[in-house]
């Protein structure tokens, strides 16, 4: 049988393989290079990385830190010999969570979480990070808040920790930092501190329960007793509200009653003074009369005058005297005057007396 030649291709050039490899290589280095970097853990190999918003970068060469502090935005470095860290200047929340500490009777309790708001001035930056590098905040909040929460509640009950300075916790750990932060690191600002309630034994909290449960009632009798009282209270009110009003009109009544009867006495006092006065009128007057007939009766007792009315009652006389003695006193005209004269005197006396 005849073997047939086989066709063998001819191997290919020994550069053809190594230009893609290295083109490849070449966009790795400048990609690692020339690629910003955000995270810090990866910034070893790049020249161009970013500093994000809120933070400062900082820089340590040959592990010396640097006092170099950049602002946000992108920046160069030299890769491999320079690291950078970004470090946050706006405000941040620590949270400390399990914290143990055992009361001043000896009791166990654990806070479960403690949440620290704070703030690192940018001018103290790179003081802070020389002296506690850039965990500052495990030293002067972490810790320090676990040796505050032991210190208080060492030298506290746990009724007074559980129940009666609870509200005063988070002002005294405030404070407590922020004292120590000032006089050894003054970069750091507390801004406040929350504390939550601890935990505490199962049995004493079911007391605590009951007692509270207790409390409670007491407080809603003696706001039941509060509101009775309130009740009888505005009764009161209303009843002398009431018999205020009643006085009053009663008092108005009576004012009234007084003026009705002030007003008729003066009516009556001026009916009897009209009265006197008419009467006094009538009596003036009937005196004024009796005095002007006692002068007119005066001016007319004349002599001729009684010897008219004499003559005439003579005249008018029915009877008629026979014989011959008639009395002598009726023709002595001089007996008859003197008589006339003398009842003239006593009237006019008579009037005078009467005046």
């Amino acid at each position: 049988m005849d073997s047939q030649p086989r066709t063998v291709a001819p191997p290919p050039p020994p550069h053809s393989t190594a230009i893609p490899m290295a083109f490849l290589s070449f966009f790795a280095i400048t990609a690692l290079v020339l690629v910003p970097s955000a995270s810090p853990s990866s910034n070893t190999f790049s020249i161009l990385h970013q500093v994000p918003e809120g933070h400062v970068g900082v820089y340590w060469r040959g592990g010396a830190l640097l006092k170099t502090i950049t602002e946000p935005g992108f920046h160069l470095k030299m890769p491999l010999i320079t690291q950078y860290e970004p470090v946050q200047v706006t405000l941040q929340t620590d949270m400390v969570t399990d914290i143990p500490c055992g009361t001043k009777g000896g009791v166990m309790i654990n806070f479960e979480k403690i949440e620290v708001v704070n703030r690192l001035r940018k001018e103290f930056v790179f003081e802070t990070l020389l002296n506690y590098s850039v965990h500052y905040d495990k030293t002067w909040i972490y810790d320090k808040i676990h040796h505050e929460i032991n210190q208080f509640c060492s030298s506290h009950s746990l009724q007074q920790v559980y129940i009666d300075v609870f509200d005063q916790i988070d002002e005294k750990m405030k404070e407590a930092l922020q004292v120590d932060c000032t006089h050894y690191a003054p970069g750091i600002e507390i801004i406040s501190v929350r504390v939550t309630k601890p935990t505490i034994p199962n049995s004493i909290r079911r007391n605590y329960e009951q007692m509270e449960e207790e409390r409670t009632n007491v407080l809603i009798a003696i706001e039941k007793q509060r509101v009775a009282e309130k009740e009888a209270e505005t009764k009161k009110k209303m009843a002398i509200s009431e018999a205020e009003k009643n006085a009053n009109v009663s008092k108005i009544l009576m004012e009234q009653k007084l003026l009705e009867k002030d007003s008729a006495r003066r009516q009556e006092e001026i009916e009897n003074e009209m009265y006197l006065a008419r009467e006094k009128s009538l009596a003036d007057a009937d005196f004024y009369r009796v005095i002007k007939e006692a002068e007119a009766n005066r001016l007319k007792l004349t002599p001729e005058f009684l010897q008219l009315k004499f003559i005439e009652a003579i005249a008018n006389n029915t009877k008629i005297f026979f014989g011959d003695k008639v009395p002598n006193m009726i023709f002595d005209q001089r007996l008859l005057g003197n008589l006339l004269h003398e009842v003239s005197r006593g009237t006019a006396t008579k009037a005078k007396a009467d005046m």
